[in-house]
C-alpha cells in the first residue's frame, strides 16, 4: 500500500469514526448543535443588521445636501459653467440644476395655500426667484469643501466680476450637517464594535460546549495517547464532529431565518424606510449561505483542535 492510499485509508477511518462519535454521544451532540445554532444565528443577525444599519446610514445621507442659489440676473451660461466645475470635484457626487421657471413652479406648489403669497407674485413683473443648484457630496463631511470653493473667487465670480451667487445653504444649515455627520461616524464605529463583540462571545460559547463534549472523552483520549495513537488521528474525529456540528447548525439556522425573516419583512420594510429584511435574505441567500456554514465549520473545527490540546499530553 502506497502512501496515498494509506492516507486515504486512515481518512476513512477518521471520518467514519467522527460520525460514530456523533451518533453515539446523541445527547450531548444534540445540545452541542443548538449552541452551535445561536452562535451562528448571533452571526446571521450581525450580518442582517449590518445591512440595516447601511441602509438606515445611506438613507440619512441621501437626506443631506446642500443648495446654491443665484442671483435673479445670473445667466444660465455662467451657472452651468460653475455646475461643470462642481462636477468635476472629487468630493461631489451628483449636481442638479433645477432653473427659475422650475424654481418657481415649485415656490407654488409649496405655497398652494397662502393666497396672499400668490397674489403678491401675480403682481411682480418678472420672476424674482433664481436658479438653484443641489449638491450631493460623495461624504457628508466633505461639504465644508464644496462650500468653500464656491465661495472661491474663480467659482463665484463672472468674468466681469460680478457675484452671482445670492446664497450657500451650507452656512445656514451648517450645525446640522455636522451633527448629523457625527451621529454617521458613531453609528458607524458602534456598529462595528458591537459586530466584534458579538461575534467573540458566541464563538467562546461554542468554543466552551465543544470542550465540554472532548472533556467526556478525555479518558479515551489518554487511553489512545498511552497505546501510540497519533496526534492526528486522534485529533481528527473530534475535528470531524466539530465539522458535523457546524454543518448540521449552519442548515437549521438557514432554515430557521427563512420564517423568521418573512414575518418580520412587514415590519423591517415599514420601519426601516423599504428596507424588507426578507426580501434581503432571499437576494443574498448565497452570502449569508457561505458566512453562515464556514464560520460553522471553521468555529467547530478551531475550537476541536483548541480544545483536545490539553488532553493530548500524557
Amino acid at each position: 500500500m502506497n502512501k496515498k492510499e494509506q492516507f486515504m485509508t486512515k481518512l476513512k477511518r477518521i471520518v467514519r469514526a467522527g460520525f460514530f462519535n456523533f451518533w453515539r454521544n446523541g445527547t450531548v451532540s444534540l445540545a452541542s448543535v443548538l449552541v452551535m445554532m445561536v452562535t451562528l444565528v448571533v452571526i446571521g443577525l450581525i450580518s442582517f443588521s449590518g445591512a440595516i444599519l447601511d441602509t438606515s446610514l445611506n438613507e440619512l445621507r441621501n437626506k443631506i445636501d446642500i443648495n446654491v442659489t443665484f442671483a435673479p440676473s445670473a445667466s444660465e451660461a455662467d451657472i452651468l459653467t460653475i455646475k461643470h466645475s462642481l462636477e468635476s470635484l472629487p468630493e461631489v457626487s451628483l449636481v442638479t440644476y433645477i432653473s427659475k421657471e422650475e424654481a418657481l413652479t415649485a415656490f407654488k406648489e409649496r405655497h398652494a395655500n397662502d393666497q396672499s403669497i400668490l397674489a403678491a407674485l401675480e403682481e411682480l413683473d418678472a420672476n424674482p426667484l433664481g436658479a438653484v443648484l443641489n449638491i450631493k457630496a460623495r461624504d457628508p463631511s466633505q461639504y465644508a469643501s464644496v462650500a468653500n470653493f464656491l465661495e472661491s473667487e474663480n467659482s463665484s465670480l463672472t468674468p466681469n466680476g460680478v457675484n452671482i451667487i445670492d446664497r450657500i445653504n451650507y452656512f445656514q444649515n451648517k450645525a446640522a450637517i455636522d451633527r448629523l455627520t457625527s451621529i454617521i461616524h458613531s453609528a458607524d464605529r458602534l456598529g462595528f464594535a458591537l459586530t466584534i463583540l458579538l461575534a467573540v462571545i458566541s464563538m467562546l460559547i461554542a468554543f466552551n460546549t465543544i470542550r465540554l463534549t472532548i472533556y467526556i472523552a478525555k479518558d479515551e483520549i489518554s487511553v489512545m495517547r498511552l497505546v501510540g495513537a497519533s496526534t492526528s488521528y486522534i485529533q481528527g474525529p473530534f475535528v470531524v464532529v466539530g465539522v458535523i456540528y457546524g454543518v448540521v447548525a449552519g442548515i437549521i439556522t438557514l432554515l430557521l431565518f427563512l420564517p423568521i425573516t418573512y414575518w418580520l419583512g412587514t415590519e423591517t420594510e415599514s420601519f426601516f424606510v423599504g428596507f424588507n429584511i426578507f426580501s434581503y435574505y432571499l437576494r443574498h441567500f448565497l452570502e449569508i449561505f457561505f458566512i453562515i456554514m464556514v464560520s460553522g465549520i471553521l468555529i467547530g473545527a478551531l475550537s476541536s483542535i483548541l480544545a483536545i490540546r490539553k488532553y493530548l499530553k500524557v
